[in-house]
């Protein structure tokens, strides 16, 4: 099978009518979809990705008006869901919800709990609202590597694989969703996102999973997880990092710093010389922008991944706001 990049929904929306998986934008990532109502497109996907049976998916919604068609959302939660909905959909949340009969189980890997949201993306609510039901639609890229944020990305991890790539350029957000159990106590957080702790506490007590779950309940809960090929380690600060002799070592870096530094910084003396440790660097955001780092997290750890090095090092962000969903993918890539 030969993958084609295109920007052509129509083709896009003929291959989900036929039960195929298509390769869409979303305003997170890149995601992987398939009809969410039709078990053997769906269970396309897990074979693409070589994702286990036991992961389960997300679910996006054409529209407000699907959601009680596929979740029963029960009282006391009914209005707390409301208007989680009404704040942040369309957009980067997803909530964890009763299901009704109509999801099939392959997509919650038997739970009785569905993922679901409406995304953002004006080219991905395009081709979901002309096909006109409900997609399952996981990040594009195989299981626990690096999740793509450019139709190239995808292209890398699944040429061959899948037919069709549309292409939207960039992503927005660079970090998947948030995911969220609305409980009648409030809210848990299952998988750090764009839609922080301090936004989601505006309506609710808000509790954060500290650690991934020994039992997978939602998707994106994997301890080892978003992890290049090469070894990446989490350090405070590169001036504190040493490498190892002739070890070339990547830097995803955080703390500011010029690029005249980036030559000198955390030289290691061999003898009466001294040699440069990074092989390659790479910033974040040159203005401390956690936004801006987001955006930029997948791409550039996929960069630093192609150089053929022996480490990359990354220096931690801070764990507050958007910080902890960049910190959560870079503690589990560090585990691959």
């Amino acid at each position: 099978m030969r993958t084609v990049i295109s920007t052509d929904r129509t083709a896009a929306v003929e291959l989900l009518r036929r039960g195929e998986i298509v390769a869409l934008p979303t305003e997170t990532v890149y995601g992987l979809a398939a009809d969410a109502l039709n078990p053997m497109a769906v269970a396309k996907i897990f074979e693409a990705k070589e994702r286990p049976r036991f992961d389960p998916l997300i679910v996006h919604l054409p529209s407000r008006d699907w959601l009680e068609k596929i979740v029963d959302p029960m009282p006391p939660n009914r209005q707390l869901i409301l208007r989680l909905a009404d704040k942040f959909w369309p957009g980067p949340l997803t909530m964890v919800l009763p299901k009704r009969g109509i999801i099939p189980e392959i997509v919650t890997a038997g739970l009785d709990m569905v993922a679901v949201r409406i995304s953002a993306h004006p080219i991905f609510a395009e081709i979901i609202h002309l096909f006109g039901k409900p997609l399952a639609a996981p990040s594009a890229n195989r299981f626990g590597r690096v999740s793509p944020t450019a139709a190239e990305h995808v292209l890398d991890e699944l040429d061959g694989r899948i037919s069709l790539v549309i292409d939207a350029g960039p992503t927005h957000h660079g970090l998947e969703s948030t995911i969220v159990s609305v409980r009648a106590n409030g809210i848990e957080i299952l998988r750090r996102g764009p839609i922080t702790a301090e936004r989601l506490s505006e309506f609710a007590e808000v509790n954060t999973v500290a650690s991934p779950a020994r039992r997978i309940s939602a998707p994106g809960q994997f301890p080892s997880h978003y992890a290049p090929k090469t070894q990446l380690r989490l350090i405070d600060c590169a001036e504190s990092f040493f490498a190892e002799k002739d070890q070339r070592v990547g830097l995803l870096a955080w703390n500011p710093r010029s690029r005249k530094g980036d030559l000198q910084i955390g030289q290691r003396r061999t003898g009466n010389r001294r040699s440069l440790k990074f092989s390659a660097v790479r910033h974040l955001s040159e203005r401390q922008d956690l936004r801006e780092a987001a955006t930029n997290l997948f791409r550039y750890l996929r960069e630093l991944d192609a150089l053929g090095l022996d480490l990359i090092v990354a220096e931690r962000v801070p764990g507050q706001g958007l910080g902890a969903a960049i910190l959560d993918r870079l503690e589990r890539a560090s585990r691959g």
